[in-house]
């Protein structure tokens, strides 16, 4: 996760967030839990590549260009499709982590055939 002094000023992780890292429940293929120096660049390049758009990155999906972030302007959870132009990156939209990690589980499932 990114430090204190790293997030936008304003946001915490949400606690359901939180709680699922903790639990280890970072490997739900095909999405998986960013961390680290990828979770950093992603950090960047979303920001650089969408500069009008507030978007905190959490997961990426291995099979697409997908990557799942908190939309800070809509306070919700947006599903970006990295490379696209701007005002074509939203693939998808979520009230909150836990619709998003619903939505998550329905593919690990699909996704284990």
């Amino acid at each position: 996760m990114l430090t204190i002094e790293e997030l936008p000023t304003g946001f915490d992780y949400p606690p359901e967030f939180v709680r699922v890292v903790g639990l280890g429940l970072t490997d739900l293929e095909p999405w998986w839990i960013i961390e680290g120096k990828l979770l950093r660049d992603f950090m960047k390049l979303l920001a650089s590549a969408y500069p009008r758009r507030r978007l905190v990155p959490f997961a990426k999906r291995q099979d697409r260009d997908d990557v799942a972030c908190w939309d800070l302007a809509k306070g919700d959870v947006a599903i970006v499709h990295v490379g696209a132009s701007p005002g074509w990156e939203q693939h998808a939209r979520f009230a909150d982590f836990y619709g998003w990690l619903r939505q998550a589980v329905e593919d690990l499932i699909e996704h284990g055939g």
